[in-house]
């Protein structure tokens, strides 16, 4: 590469980065088809993303938390440290075991994905919890994300890298701002199927 000039934006690890999480997601989808085929068709899609969170939680997030502890992703080479590394371009924190993000990864594993399971099998079997285990569940990723993101954003945001497109657009803004928007619908349609069964008791009892 001649001196001054910029490094490619897009390499293999960036196009193998995102067709793995196209990966994961049709991977969710098609969990989704195969256990909430008697659900409603809302159902069954809240069913992939419950399937396609739970997925990147313990394939991702999982390994993430196992190589910030024995050491940080900056120095390990395997192939999904390689991943991490890229995602690493948009927020450093994440190459060097960061204790806030580590802190919260540990909890979103943990706890995030056991709850997204938990909820699937609530949904199918049409448990009278799933709407407590799934307001549960959307506050933890919106407590996630707002904790991911504030401490940096109060010191000024030396971590972020929005420099160009891919990095703020993709990696910041896309990859998490659908553990936004997704929990806040989620939360939306307990509180609809809430106020329903308040409205009209007799359809309370599944």
């Amino acid at each position: 590469m001649a001196e001054g000039e910029e490094p490619a934006l897009f390499t293999k690890v960036t196009v193998y980065s995102l067709l793995a999480c196209v990966a994961q997601f049709a991977v969710g989808f098609v969990f989704a088809q195969k256990w909430g085929n008697k659900c409603s068709a809302v159902d069954r899609w809240v069913l992939v993303w419950l399937f396609y969170d739970a997925i990147v939680h313990f394939t991702l997030e999982g390994p993430f938390v196992y190589m910030s502890l024995v050491g940080n992703v900056a120095t390990s080479d395997s192939l999904l440290a390689e991943l991490w590394k890229e995602y690493g371009k948009a927020d450093e924190r994440w190459l060097y075991s960061d204790p806030t993000i580590v802190s919260l990864e540990l909890l979103t594993v943990v706890l995030d994905g056991s709850l997204a399971l938990l909820l699937v099998y609530a949904i199918v079997k049409d448990k009278h919890y799933r709407h407590f285990v799934q307001i549960t569940l959307c506050v933890c990723e919106l407590y996630g994300g707002w904790m991911t993101f504030c401490p940096d954003w109060l010191i000024g945001s030396p971590n972020l890298n929005t420099g160009n497109w891919l990095y703020l657009w993709v990696y910041l803004v896309f990859f998490n701002g659908i553990w936004v928007v997704v929990p806040g619908l989620l939360l939306w349609q307990s509180w609809r199927d809430l106020k329903r069964i308040h409205q009209y008791p007799e359809k309370k009892d599944r």
